[in-house]
């Protein structure tokens, strides 16, 4: 299976920019998080405008494309979290409502993620990356559902299975692999500094969760698929749209 991951060896253009802009993203949400788990509920607005203007000026480098699928990202992302948080309490975040940070900064997760799954590294080493990933996130699903656990996690051993499935038969592997290192990252400090917290009990299908479920990332996989299938028809959309403004311009000019 790990055939489906080749390794390309060579040079790869903006490593270095790249790997910047990974350990930006990477401190950032752990300063963020962190601060949101003990800071009064205004101070969210103030990392909602740095979230903001972080994510404008690193999509200022990217591509049309690119700066699409984060929009899509962001958009889907944020209407999954209305859902799962305040509407079906999978999740809880400390002040009850989704902070206004948050869609800036799933913007700046899947951003990572494809950083990430473009890195000379990752590129260089996929096999090993796969496998690391694999029997990380399979010993974290195994240890949820084994009796020595605090706390049963039976929705991650599901989503464990998701993942594997989107990693090996999804379109965009590399992403996924991405995906795994940036939202496991600010799953485990968003919940260990109290940010929000998961409901040991699954509203939607009653069985136990992990804080956070082992294979959360699958969810995460789920925002990256829709905004890869959705960016081109979304940029298509929107040029139509700016043509006919214009023609609609030079009528009235």
């Amino acid at each position: 299976m790990l055939r489906h991951f080749p390794e390309v060896k060579g040079d790869y253009p903006h490593q270095k920019t790249d790997y910047q802009i990974v350990a930006f993203t990477f401190t950032c949400t752990a300063i963020c998080l962190t601060l949101d788990g003990f800071s009064p509920q205004y101070l969210q607005w103030f990392l909602a405008f740095f979230g903001y203007l972080f994510l404008a000026g690193l999509l200022s480098r990217e591509s049309k494309i690119v700066r699409m699928q984060v929009v899509v990202a962001l958009l889907f992302a944020t209407a999954g979290e209305i859902f799962a948080s305040p509407y079906m309490q999978g999740y809880i975040y400390r002040f009850g409502s989704v902070p206004p940070y948050v869609p800036a900064g799933h913007g700046m997760v899947y951003l990572t993620a494809i950083i990430l799954a473009r890195s000379g590294f990752f590129l260089r080493y996929a096999r090993k990356i796969a496998l690391f990933v694999v029997i990380t996130c399979g010993v974290w699903a195994m240890w949820g559902i084994s009796p020595y656990a605090e706390r049963s996690d039976q929705i991650g051993a599901i989503l464990f299975i998701v993942y594997l499935l989107y990693l090996f038969k999804g379109k965009a592997p590399m992403v996924y692999l991405g995906a795994f290192f940036i939202t496991t990252w600010l799953e485990l400090v968003g919940t260990g500094a109290g940010t929000w917290a998961w409901a040991e009990i699954d509203p939607a299908s009653g069985l136990t969760q992990g804080n956070p479920p082992s294979g959360v990332a699958a969810w995460y996989c789920l925002v990256d698929a829709v905004a890869m299938a959705g960016a081109q028809p979304a940029l298509n959309l929107f040029e139509r749209i700016k043509k006919r403004i214009w023609r609609v311009e030079r009528i009235v000019n």
